[in-house]
């Protein structure tokens, strides 16, 4: 096994040979530095140790470089090596930059030069990042290949599995060498992709979300079959109940059916949120919430499906698709919401195949120089727009309504209409998707009863949402769209809900069954905001604690 890299870049050559000389001083046993004078010498560098299938455990950059500086550098890199742990090196009068850096690229940390003496001010912040680095599990998942076709729903639906879950893995098209010779010696046939090769050489074939997790170290079981909170679900809402419950000495566990961060982990960025002017990826801060909540010993099991709740005197019973069940005293309950189907003929036999739900940010690539519809009014179509107008020749938002701000954020809105190859078609809608095994063309239709058909092999759809609350049927009250009900909008003329056991109301975030609560979107009444749903989260904990102190 080679070793990992440290790399280094510096276009004052003196700093740049002092910075590899302190690195080698104290790391160069176990570590490779590799130091470059520019950003594009970095990146070439960076592309070619991705080639050989090396490992870059930090990247110190420079701020002020000709050309590229060190946050732009830095962007690009991510794509190369998104787990590799970030420092900018800055001079005393680029702190603004530097804080600038920390929302913009998630970077872990900023030196100021001179660093001298080193064992104060340079090695403390490398061991941390190496540190960091170590505990994200690089090494375990870094030759995890998958061999299928573009045009694969499975396919796509694998590589879009891996992807929300942070695990890094090369893909091999059939259609090129190296992927038909991938597929030969797994003995696959075309009709079996997705195959999936782990660390260890072990093909899988067609394999479910479930199978993959396990096979990439993903935690698919429960460590006991019993604690004191359950959470299901892993949005914001979920997370946050889960960094509050674990962090307040619970024994809690997270459940979630495909990946942290939900709905809102899909977002290419959420420019709201408390704390980061320059706007967050949904991924980034998702997988923050992911890794505080792990730290405090919260367990977080993927790909689990979730098909019953049931109640068993003081336990509260979550049981799995595959007949498994773990219990808790309590439990909170943050499905979240899933987008709504678009009804149009073609869509579903297209799904996946180049009609997609949600950003589907690992199709960023095949968008380049492509034209790209949009549909849905609200701030996830606008902010998909926004992010794949930098790859795509044309992105149109598709809007049933007559304008964007009745529905869409008005910061959002500045946006778009900032970027030229943006473009927006009000009193639309998408009436089919038409293609033999992909998308190649859909037909619009107007309000004024007009239509057209337009070229495109990419259709993203965010139509709405509905609650995935069909298992709960019969034990929660829901209103009738699904949306559970709590607190004081369970009483009916000053009653309680029938079936209620305890001598007082409901607690705001309760359901109508004790002991279980409800947090953010699948919530009936709720503010569809992340910042609200991190907050029920919370809120939900300091419930469970008082309805436990009654028990």
């Amino acid at each position: 096994m080679t070793k990992p890299v440290l790399l280094t870049v510096d276009d004052d050559p003196g700093v740049s040979r002092a910075v590899a000389r302190d690195l080698r001083r104290r790391y160069g046993e176990g570590h490779r530095v590799v130091r470059a004078s520019s950003g594009k010498e970095a990146l070439d560098a960076l592309k070619e140790l991705k080639l050989r299938g090396e490992q870059v455990a930090a990247m110190l950059a420079d701020y002020r470089m000709p050309e590229m500086n060190g946050i732009e550098f830095l962007e690009q890199a991510m794509d190369l090596f998104p787990r590799a742990r970030r420092a900018l090196l800055t001079a005393y009068a680029d702190t603004d930059a530097a804080i600038q850096a920390i929302n913009l690229v998630d970077v872990d940390h900023y030196l100021l030069k001179p660093w001298d003496p080193p064992e104060e001010k340079l090695y403390p912040v490398v061991d941390a990042l190496i540190e960091t680095w170590r505990a994200a599990g690089e090494t375990a998942v870094d030759e995890i290949k998958i061999v299928g076709h573009r045009w694969s729903a499975p396919t796509f639906a694998a590589r879009d599995f891996l992807a929300r879950n942070a695990v890094p893995y090369r893909y091999y098209s059939i259609d090129e060498p190296e992927g038909r010779r991938l597929l030969d010696a797994a003995a696959a046939d075309p009709a079996e992709i997705p195959v999936v090769i782990t660390t260890d050489g072990r093909p899988l074939l067609a394999p479910s979300d479930a199978e993959i997790a396990a096979a990439v170290g993903l935690t698919v079981d429960p460590a006991t079959d019993f604690y004191d909170l359950i959470v299901v679900g892993g949005g914001p809402a979920g997370l946050g109940s889960a960094v509050y419950g674990a962090s307040e000495g619970l024994r809690t566990v997270l459940v979630e059916r495909q990946a942290a961060g939900g709905q809102a982990g899909q977002s290419s960025r959420i420019e709201n949120y408390l704390g980061f002017p320059d706007g967050v990826s949904g991924a980034q801060l998702t997988d923050r919430a992911r890794r505080q909540a792990v730290k405090f010993g919260a367990e977080m099991l993927t790909a689990r499906d979730v098909v019953a709740l049931e109640v068993h005197g003081s336990a509260r019973v979550v049981r799995f698709g595959d007949g498994s069940r773990i219990a808790a005293h309590a439990v909170i309950l943050a499905t979240g919401v899933s987008y709504r189907s678009l009804a149009a003929p073609g869509c579903h036999e297209l799904t996946g195949r180049g009609v997609y739900y949600g950003s589907a940010n690992t199709e960023a690539p095949e968008c380049a120089g492509t034209d790209v519809y949009i549909v849905g009014g609200a701030n996830s179509a606008g902010q998909a727009a926004v992010f794949f107008s930098k790859h795509a020749r044309s992105v149109t938002l598709v809007v049933r309504g007559e304008s964007l701000h009745t529905s869409m954020s008005h910061y959002l809105i500045q946006q778009l209409e900032a970027i030229a190859n943006v473009h927006v078609r009000t009193r639309t809608t998408v009436g089919q998707a038409c293609g033999d095994d992909h998308l190649e063309s859909i037909r619009l239709d107007h309000a004024d009863g007009t239509t057209e058909f337009v070229d495109t092999g990419h259709l993203f759809v965010f139509i709405g949402a509905l609650p995935r609350t069909d298992w709960l049927d019969g034990v929660v009250r829901r209103d009738e769209r699904g949306f559970v009900w709590t607190g004081p909008d369970l009483l009916t003329d000053g009653r309680r809900p029938s079936g209620w056991t305890l001598d007082r109301d409901p607690f705001y975030l309760e359901s109508s069954v004790p002991g279980v609560f409800v947090a953010g979107d699948v919530r009936a009444q709720s503010v569809k905001r992340v910042a609200s749903a991190v907050g029920e989260g919370a809120m939900a904990v300091t419930l469970v604690h008082r309805y436990l102190e009654e028990q």
